[in-house]
């Protein structure tokens, strides 16, 4: 675009620099030839004097020159005048007032040498000067080419204006800001483009908005369930097994198994609004109940059952949590048909090693245990021991992590991200702990816990400064990028650091990307939208971690210039095997079609799963199909 200014501004110069010259030649044309038109009239007028002497001199009366020939001497303006026959002076003439350098005439009256004539006058330019009139008229001309001049430059300056604009707007299209180049239409030059590019911009946002809602349809109807649009038992699969790794649970939590009896008559008597209405109370209810507990899921199993899902939890919260579930459904089933519907709950504890094959069996077994009771219910299946780890509550967990903060004992892991020519893209860093006896504790057990007990900004904190201070100078090429939580983003302490510090390592904040959950920053990036902005202005890319893990929009994504995004496990998972995953990954990327954010995915562990995200266009990939984090 300067390039264009430039040109633009060369093109108007060298405009006004034409008009002048072709004004100062006219000029200068008019002046020479009033100089040579005041020449010929003088020239004429000694023609004529000459003329009347050698009349007098044929006619012998030269001897009354003083009678008219200083009348027409002085007419003339002449400064001198000689009449010389044979070297005798007939006649001689000299005015008052001399001017400088006159024009000098000599020229013989006759045939014969003898008769000579010396007539000195001025010059016929200044002889014969304009008048007050002439100058205006001369003074009128040149303000109009002036103002021609200066209209012409106004006029060029606004066609060149538009044809700016147009290129500014053309540059806003290959740039890929459709919006922007949208709303700007402005005075584009020619107009006829200007008004093409305004309607095919138009279309593509049609279109644009329809392939969205086309692919949100996709997906939607792929993970979600039709009526109460929360995830159908497909989606729960997905997530049990995102929450496992070789048929093995890799953390603890509880699944609750929800049957709520009575629903068919409510339709019967009230019809499938009153249904419809209840379902939508029931699940914002539970949503509220379940916004507490980071990663929980609410799932549609059945007509009348559903299933819920909290990982991180303890036996006893489990069971409270249980308690809370069930006055809820039953509170609402009571007031709609009266009092004759009944919610049973069956629950599983599951710890880490469990087989994820049993963990559905054993919810089923606890939800029929609690159904042979004759009115609303729930039950814990047994399993015996609990785990001691979380038995122990949040003191333990807060002393644990408030002594690994005071003595530097929180570490980082690092993963490469590969992309499909086996390069590495940049390495992903986890942050674990060491307890008292030098044991190494995995972030997905304490990172729950420190949420709780509000430590993971000081955690954050000690990862960015171990990733900016030591790493980022240890490999000076290198690319890492950290995972900020909720607490952290809206942490003002932790924000005003944040800012200090990438101002402080500002030239090697560009090798940083900040990775975000995708569910954090649909839900509630307004919270903290500035922070983004300033992560940004400082250099560092924007990850949006965990996607596909809930079914939402994209439209966050160009709001907040996501730059990457990396798809969650539950979508990665035996991909291969499956084409409605495969499905929502396609529909993904082509809702992502002419965007510059490049799709990766997490988890992957074996071949067949990278060689199907290749071909559906995924550009890089992490997991224990690369290799399992390594401390750096």
């Amino acid at each position: 675009m300067k390039l264009t200014r430039i040109l633009t501004k060369k093109l108007v110069s060298f405009w006004i620099v034409s008009l002048v010259a072709v004004a100062f030649l006219f000029m200068l044309f008019s002046f020479f030839s009033y100089v040579h038109l005041t020449s010929r009239f003088q020239q004429h007028q000694v023609a004529e004097l000459q003329s009347l002497l050698l009349v007098e001199y044929q006619q012998q009366r030269l001897e009354h020159l003083n009678k008219w020939l200083p009348s027409i001497l002085q007419a003339y303006d002449a400064q001198s005048f000689d009449l010389v026959e044979n070297g005798k002076a007939l006649y001689n003439y000299q005015a008052e007032q001399q001017s400088d350098s006159p024009v000098l005439y000599r020229q013989q009256l006759s045939q014969s040498p003898d008769l000579q004539m010396c007539l000195e006058l001025p010059r016929p330019y200044i002889l014969i000067a304009p008048d007050w009139q002439e100058m205006a008229i001369i003074l009128v001309t040149l303000l109009f080419l002036m103002l021609l001049v200066s209209w012409g430059r106004l006029w060029l300056r606004r066609q060149m204006q538009g044809i700016e604009e147009l290129s500014t707007r053309s540059q806003l299209i290959l740039s890929g800001d459709y919006q922007t180049a949208l709303q700007s239409e402005g005075n584009g030059q020619p107009r006829l483009i200007n008004k093409a590019l305004t309607e095919l911009l138009n279309a593509l946002e049609d279109a644009s908005a329809e392939r969205t809602r086309f692919d949100q349809f996709i997906r939607t109807n792929t993970f979600l369930d039709p009526q109460t649009r929360v995830g159908n038992r497909l989606f729960l699969n997905n997530r049990l097994e995102a929450l496992s790794y070789q048929q093995r649970m890799i953390v603890p939590g509880t699944l609750y198994l929800i049957v709520l009896e009575g629903l068919e008559h409510v339709k019967a008597l009230h019809g499938t609004e009153e249904l419809n209405e209840l379902l939508d109370t029931l699940i914002d209810g539970i949503n509220k109940v379940l916004s507490v507990q980071p990663n929980s899921l609410l799932a549609r199993r059945a007509s009348n059952q559903f299933a819920v899902v909290v990982p991180q939890l303890s036996l006893a919260e489990a069971d409270q949590l249980a308690e809370r579930l069930l006055r809820l459904c039953v509170s609402q089933l009571d007031v709609v048909t009266a009092k004759k519907g009944r919610c049973y709950i069956g629950a599983a504890y599951f710890r880490e090693g469990d087989p994820r094959f049993q963990l559905m069996d054993e919810a089923e077994m606890a939800l029929k245990a609690a159904q042979l009771q004759d009115a609303s219910n729930w039950f814990m299946y047994d399993k015996g021991a609990v785990d001691e780890e979380f038995a122990k509550g949040s003191v333990r967990w807060r002393s644990l992590l408030e002594s690994a903060l005071a003595h530097k004992r929180v570490y980082a892991y690092g993963q490469s991200v590969m992309d499909i020519d086996n390069n590495v893209l940049h390495t992903e860093l986890f942050s674990r702990i060491k307890d008292q006896q030098g044991n190494v504790i995995r972030a997905n057990l304490f990172i729950p816990m420190a949420n709780k007990v509000g430590l993971m900004p000081r955690i954050e904190r000690q990862l960015l400064e171990h990733v900016l201070g030591e790493l980022a100078v240890k490999y000076p090429e290198a690319q890492f990028s950290v995972n900020l939580s909720l607490d952290s983003l809206q942490s003002k302490a932790f924000v005003h650091w944040l800012t200090s510090y990438l101002l402080e390592h500002r030239s090697r904040t560009q090798r940083l990307i900040v990775e975000i959950s995708e569910e954090v920053m649909v839900r509630h990036a307004d919270t903290f939208a500035s922070v983004l902005q300033m992560m940004k202005s400082m250099g560092a890319r924007l990850c949006a971690d965990h996607v596909g893990q809930d079914v939402v929009g994209i439209h966050y994504m160009s709001e907040y210039q996501v730059d990457l995004i990396k798809l969650h496990r539950s979508i990665v998972r035996q991909i291969h095997l499956r084409p409605e995953n495969q499905l929502f990954v396609r529909s993904l990327i082509g809702g992502l079609y002419r965007t510059n954010v490049t799709v990766m995915a997490e988890g992957v562990e074996l071949f067949e799963e990278w060689q199907t995200l290749q071909i559906l266009g995924v550009s890089g990939g992490q997991g224990r199909f690369f290799g399992p984090p390594v401390a750096v």
